[in-house]
């Protein structure tokens, strides 16, 4: 019998570990030197000032509090993601505006996003979808021409790029997630990739309680902060983590392209889009043909796990969610973001995994969807 093939797995080296270990021992627990160390290699990898904490949704927030969105503010975003995406703008008081998506790319539907801005559009923030990035040509050319605030929810996409350029690299704030199920993992946290070193100090005072602290031992506290914190204990598996980056994201593009190998161009499933200059292949999602079917997701998804094979659902429309709902959204108001969010499939992806566990997940997914054909 086959071995369970969850969704997805990180990869923790032993060497990463060792070191671990040696970080319990040491009594240095939280945010300390290793987190230090960690903040400096993420600096010197996107070339511009990088700060960690204990979440990607904490650096969005802290992200919204340095572009100054404020009670009252707009920020234009897709429906088509995790909520934390939309929570964090409700969290500082702002309206999440829903763009619809691009059928074909699942991301934010640039071409939309003009239509959306009021006078009190504040800022864009655009989700990279699996790992796929948005168009950051035509995004930042929005951006300037309306003299909005870009804040990139790369959560994704750690490693990705856009035309060569990696992604964090370059324009404005863009925050990452090293969540487990990432393409590299703290266990918990992520990161915000900053302008500039002033941006960084707030930031850094944002983090934890807006505290900053002086050599003779005496502190002052100047805005009101928070505890997002990253333990040095986390910061030490982002180390070893960070060495493999490259490594885990080029195992994923080759599974990936198994994955659309075995499914050819006749599996009946709507794939995702072939992008092997810039995805970094987070998740490999397809679209299942419902419509065709006696069976719902639900019951796939069951009859995967049966069969010992994980997968998971990223994500619901969240406009239809009641927190959303309350806002005044409704049925309907993005079709595209509905449909993927009820026929999205997300199929298992980490770099353990082999071609051989490709070919099991494509034969029974495959069979389901014959036996359930209408």
């Amino acid at each position: 019998m086959n071995p369970y093939l969850p969704f997805t797995r990180p990869s923790i080296d032993e060497d990463t570990i060792a070191a671990v270990a040696d970080v319990l021992r040491s009594g240095w627990l939280t945010s300390g030197p290793k987190m230090k160390q960690f903040e400096a290699e993420l600096s010197a990898y996107f070339g511009r000032p990088t700060r960690v904490v204990n979440s990607a949704t904490a650096a969005l927030e802290l992200a919204l509090r340095l572009a100054n969105i404020e009670p009252g503010d707009e920020v234009i975003t897709t429906p088509l993601s995790w909520v934390a995406t939309g929570n964090v703008i409700l969290h500082v008081g702002a309206r999440p505006v829903f763009v619809d998506v691009d059928p074909t790319t699942r991301n934010i539907d640039l071409s939309k996003i003009e239509a959306a801005i009021t006078p009190r559009t504040r800022a864009l923030m655009p989700v990279d979808l699996a790992g796929l990035p948005v168009d950051r040509d035509r995004l930042y050319a929005i951006a300037e021409k309306h003299h909005l605030r870009v804040i990139e929810d790369a959560a994704q996409s750690m490693g990705a790029n856009w035309q060569g350029k990696l992604i964090g690299s370059t324009g404005d704030l863009a925050s990452i997630s090293f969540h487990p199920n990432k393409n590299m993992t703290t266990t918990e946290g992520g990161c915000l990739v900053m302008n500039n070193e002033d941006e960084a100090r707030l930031f850094e005072r944002y983090r934890l309680q807006g505290v900053t602290r002086y050599a003779d031992g005496g502190m002052d506290c100047d805005v009101l902060g928070y505890k997002f914190n990253l333990t040095d204990v986390a910061a030490c598996i982002g180390l070893g983590q960070l060495k493999h980056l490259d490594e885990f994201n080029a195992k994923r593009q080759q599974l990936a392209r198994a994955y659309f190998a075995c499914f050819g161009t006749n599996s009946g499933l709507g794939l995702p889009p072939a992008d092997f200059a810039h995805s970094n292949w987070h998740m490999f999602q397809v679209r299942l043909p419902l419509a065709q079917l006696r069976i719902t997701r639900g019951e796939i998804i069951a009859a995967l796990h049966e069969q010992g094979i994980g997968s998971g659902v990223h994500y619901p429309a969240m406009h239809l969610f009641t927190l959303y709902r309350a806002l005044g959204y409704t049925d309907g108001d993005f079709p595209h973001a509905e449909a993927i969010g009820r026929e999205t499939l997300s199929l298992p992806l980490f770099p353990a995994m082999q071609r051989s566990d490709v070919e099991r997940v494509s034969t029974v997914l495959g069979a389901i969807l014959r036996d359930a054909a209408v």
